[in-house]
C-alpha cells in the first residue's frame, strides 16, 4: 500500500519537526484528519492535495513530489 508522506522542518533543521503518513487508499478521510498546522502550510503554500488519490495509479511512482523551502520552514510531500 502506497502513503503520501508529508514532513515540517523547522529552519536549518534536518530532523523534521512533524511526519505525517496517509494512505493513498483512504487519502479522501486522512485528509480530514490533517493537524491544523500542517493544513496552514499547505494552504499557504497553494497546495491541494485532494486529487493526489489518484497517484495510486501510478504502479512505479515513488519518492519527492514536491519539497518547498523558505525561511520560516520546510515542506517534503512523497510516496512511499
Amino acid at each position: 500500500m502506497k502513503d503520501l508522506k508529508i514532513e515540517a522542518f523547522e529552519p536549518g533543521q534536518e530532523k523534521p519537526e512533524k511526519t505525517i503518513y496517509m494512505p493513498l487508499t483512504s487519502l479522501h478521510i486522512s485528509l480530514k484528519l490533517m493537524p491544523k498546522k500542517i493544513r496552514s502550510l499547505l494552504d499557504k503554500e497553494g497546495i491541494d492535495l485532494n486529487n493526489c488519490s489518484e497517484l495510486i495509479k501510478e504502479k512505479d511512482l515513488k519518492g519527492t513530489l514536491v519539497e518547498i523551502e523558505n525561511l520560516n520552514e520546510r515542506l517534503v510531500i512523497s510516496v512511499e
